[in-house]
């Protein structure tokens, strides 16, 4: 009798691992040659095939159907993780979110694969030694919310038919290699998404359909654009953020006119003339720098604009006002 009752109670918890593991095989499989394929790292230690995947580190299950919908590999200490992206990612179906962060020895390309997870809604790999192109294959991943490809050593030109992302929120290359000029497409872009190209080894002129767009932030600092800008701004805008600062920007500030949410204007080191617009005044800025170009006449007076320094201000023409000196009648 009590041998009996040993074998139903082993019984019932072996019954019970196998009910409690929700994972399903096949996410599970793909998820064990990941880790086969990065190496094995330590990072991934707790992907044991004898435990629930849903449990495991860095990866979150659907509530409701159990497939794998997130996987963030993220390294906050120092790391010996020194792979590139398998192939082997392409096998998640279901992800909607796949993170690598901080990874400095994750090396080569992107990986084709990435396009065959076509419900990815964000995708971020950040901080790593990712290397090559920006591939036009992303444009196939149309629920994309958030791409984010920015502090690794990618180069070549920005392709054209990211424009095609018509959900995307946010667009991040900066702190890159990359080269050439801004796609004209980019006008086109559906969602208006925040852009950040900063960083980088950009030329030509910012185009002027980017002036369709109505984004809240945009930063296209450190690059060697030239040309006009003002198509970026205008009254009926809600653009917050514009750092344009340290390329060769060449254009008439006097008759901008900048959208009330404005609250942070930089666009020191430039070629930029002509005077302060008195609607400056209107406007609540946290930050502010205009300095190291070409402007005039005075600062005018009221708002936010004496609560900076001359920093922000100075390196100019024949500026003038406070926090400069006064102006003088010649």
């Amino acid at each position: 009798m009590a041998t009996t009752m040993l074998r139903l109670s082993l019984l019932l918890i072996l019954l019970s691992s196998v009910v409690s593991d929700k994972c399903n095989p096949q996410d599970k499989k793909a998820l064990l040659q990941i880790k086969k394929d990065l190496n094995n790292p330590y990072l991934l230690a707790s992907w044991d095939p004898n435990t629930d995947c849903c449990d495991w580190y860095t990866v979150k299950c659907d509530h409701e159907t159990h497939r794998i919908i997130s996987l963030a590999i993220i390294d906050s200490g120092p790391s010996n993780f020194s792979a590139q992206i398998p192939p082997s990612m392409g096998e998640l179906p279901y992800l909607e979110t796949l993170e690598f962060h901080k990874l400095p020895k994750l090396t080569g390309p992107l990986q084709p694969a990435i396009a065959k997870l076509t419900n990815l809604k964000y995708l971020r790999i950040s901080n790593t030694n990712l290397s090559g192109s920006v591939p036009s294959f992303l444009a196939q991943l149309t629920n994309l919310t958030n791409l984010d490809l920015s502090f690794n050593n990618l180069t070549g030109s920005i392709p054209d038919s990211l424009s095609q992302l018509s959900n995307l929120g946010s667009l991040r290359l900066d702190h890159n290699n990359l080269t050439g000029s801004i796609p004209s497409s980019f006008g086109s872009f559906k969602s208006n998404p925040d852009i950040i190209l900063s960083h980088n080894n950009l030329t030509g002129t910012i185009p002027p359909a980017i002036g369709n767009l109505n984004f809240t932030h945009i930063d296209l600092s450190r690059n060697k654009l030239e040309g006009d800008a003002s198509s970026i701004f205008g009254p009926n805008k809600m653009v917050q953020i514009v750092d344009l600062s340290r390329n060769n920007l060449t254009f008439n500030l006097s008759n901008v006119e900048f959208p009330t949410s404005l609250t942070s204007l930089v666009i020191n080191h430039n070629k930029v003339y002509g005077n302060l617009p008195q609607g400056l005044t209107a406007l609540k800025f946290q930050f502010l720098n205009v300095s190291y170009n070409r402007l005039c006449g005075q600062i005018p007076v009221g708002g936010t604009l004496q609560s900076f320094d001359i920093y922000e201000y100075f390196h100019n023409k024949c500026l003038c006002g406070s926090p400069l000196p006064k102006c003088t009648s010649n």
